[in-house]
């Protein structure tokens, strides 16, 4: 649907590019003054959140080995032995450091961002999309932060414990190199972030008519082997990180359904009315 000006007047292609450029520069303005504190606070990005995980004090790690000891069961407790991180660049730690605070900062302005996004995409919509789209921007910053803290504090600690310490013989030792230690907590948080999504991408197909409910329950069955093999594509390969991963995944889609039948519902109802 075309936008309107604020005269009246149906806005021209051209403006609506001169719209979208204000939004675009004002989202990437935000990533950059969040990348820049993240930069300046390099300690406390570093130190006491992107290599936290694999220490012994992080409160997952903790929590795991606290159970192992109440119930001896030795295999819960995870990076009992903090995995050595090495660099190998002349520049590789400075670079890291640019890179890291710039996905920092591209993290901490999601909410903002998405903001953008909504205030661009309102003014296109009728007063009665524009009520039932109420909370867009809340939900779907939400969705993707639980996300990412869900990644952050269970798969993370997983994927360290697990590739850290696997050998393929006790002759080789492991010494991770900072930027592939990096690239794996950047990787999973993201990507946990955006398969938390799910419940946004069925409104939108849902909406335009992709997407049915009846077609989410006779596919339940596909969908749940989808989803274990996403599960095993963004955490380490042993079952009790894939199970704790598709379990929310599981939620998700049957909170989908739910969410596919009521968009149906408005759907049918506003055409009879």
């Amino acid at each position: 649907m075309k936008k309107k000006q604020d005269d009246g007047n149906v806005m021209t292609f051209w403006g609506h590019l001169e719209e979208l450029r204000g939004h675009l520069i004002r989202s990437a303005a935000s990533i950059g003054v969040f990348a820049l504190l993240a930069f300046l606070n390099k300690e406390f990005l570093f130190s006491r959140i992107i290599l936290a995980p694999k220490e012994t004090y992080f409160f997952t790690n903790r929590m795991l080995c606290g159970l192992a000891e109440r119930f001896s069961v030795p295999a819960l407790c995870i990076n009992a032995k903090p995995v050595e991180i090495i660099n190998i660049d002349m520049a590789g730690q400075f670079t890291t450091h640019i890179v890291t605070s710039l996905v920092a900062g591209l993290l901490l302005s999601i909410p903002y961002v998405v903001w953008e996004i909504w205030r661009f995409i309102r003014p296109g919509l009728t007063p009665k999309e524009q009520a039932n789209s109420r909370g867009a921007v809340l939900v779907i910053s939400g969705l993707f932060i639980t996300g990412v803290l869900f990644a952050y504090f269970l798969i993370v600690p997983l994927a360290v414990n697990f590739l850290g310490s696997y050998q393929v013989s006790s002759m080789v030792a492991n010494q991770i190199a900072l930027r592939s230690y990096i690239s794996t907590v950047t990787t999973l948080t993201l990507a946990t972030g955006l398969v938390f999504e799910l419940p946004v991408f069925v409104y939108f197909l849902s909406r335009v008519g992709i997407l049915t409910p009846a077609i989410m329950k006779k596919q339940r069955k596909l969908a749940f082997v989808l989803v274990i093999v996403l599960s095993a594509i963004i955490t380490p390969p042993d079952v009790f990180s894939q199970i704790l991963v598709s379990i929310p995944l599981f939620v998700l889609y049957e909170l989908s359904i739910g969410i596919s039948a009521r968009v149906q519902k408005n759907t049918l109802a506003n055409r009879m009315a």
